[in-house]
């Protein structure tokens, strides 16, 4: 097993969907054949409540007995915003409904999922809402700080004992406005592609400007960091399921994985949650498999 407390996986079921792969198939894998033992799990409010008082938990609770048997750790997301595209995962019928309606709504189906799942000891900590003060990325987007401090209010009356994670909703910042959480998390992009300029461009990290954001944080706030997305997928023109191979590259080849993941050692920020697993594995399905095994030789 790779080290839980060095590096992780996020896993969406989405985006196993997207390369029409299976979701139980692809968490098997990375389990069993990858090794991982720590998992960054989605309660996509789209996917448990379609329709308005009809829960369904089947998908999740699936995915949290597969990581509990296999003796895994596992990170919960909380709310609307949460990994993958379209990053606000919304049900349609909670936008016929006024914004204060939707905000209790949304409370009363966080408080649904820390009812359901606290008692799992495998589960280690809550992510509340993925950079949840990031407007201009993803679709319908509702940012609101003070509602943003009543889901953190509520996660802590839930579940005392446990850390709450949020994401940092910019690459370079750090928070300075509550809520404050236990831990905070950074996501480590290296090449992206810009839709507006038509060209692949380099970010700016370093792994030393993690440091000193992580340095700061300690300082102020007496709290941790850790990188909670580490890019190890590709970021092109148009959807990775729609490029081929050469494109692919552009972004994420195997040179790339190894300096990326390189780089997050660097940072001497741990654990490492990985973001790419569905891709890898995609990779494999079509014989390709040189991005996987990058990955595992660069650990």
């Amino acid at each position: 097993m790779i080290d839980p407390d060095s590096f992780g996986v996020s896993f969406s079921i989405k985006q196993c969907r997207n390369f029409g792969i299976d979701p139980k198939e692809t968490l098997y894998w990375l389990i069993s054949e990858a090794g991982f033992g720590r998992f960054r799990l989605m309660s996509y409010w789209d996917e448990c409540e379609k329709t308005k008082g009809t829960l369904d938990f089947t998908e999740l609770d699936a995915q949290i007995e597969a990581v509990q048997k296999a003796g895994g750790k596992i990170i919960l997301c909380l709310g609307a915003r949460q990994p993958r595209w379209p990053e606000n995962h919304w049900p349609e019928w909670a936008w016929s409904e006024s914004k204060a309606d939707r905000s209790t709504d949304l409370l009363s189906f966080i408080t649904t999922v820390g009812n359901r799942y606290k008692a799992r000891a495998c589960i280690v900590s809550w992510q509340l809402e993925n950079e949840a003060l990031l407007a201009n990325f993803g679709q319908k987007s509702e940012v609101d700080r003070a509602r943003l401090k009543q889901e953190f209010q509520l996660v802590k009356r839930l579940d005392p004992d446990r850390p709450v994670i949020m994401t940092t909703s910019t690459s370079w910042g750090i928070p300075l406005r509550r809520p404050i959480p236990d831990i905070v998390g950074f996501s480590y992009y290296q090449i992206v592609y810009n839709s507006k300029k038509h060209k692949y461009s380099l970010s700016f990290h370093k792994p030393w400007l993690d440091r000193l954001r992580a340095g700061a944080i300690k300082l102020i706030w007496h709290r941790p960091s850790f990188i909670h997305e580490l890019q190890l997928e590709p970021w092109g023109p148009k959807n990775i399921w729609e490029m081929d191979a050469i494109e692919q590259d552009k972004s994420m080849s195997t040179t790339q994985i190894t300096s990326n993941i390189a780089q997050a050692k660097a940072t001497r920020l741990q654990p490492v949650d990985l973001w790419g697993g569905e891709w890898w594995y995609w990779r494999l399905k079509q014989g390709d498999s040189s991005i996987w095994q990058t990955v595992r030789k660069s650990l």
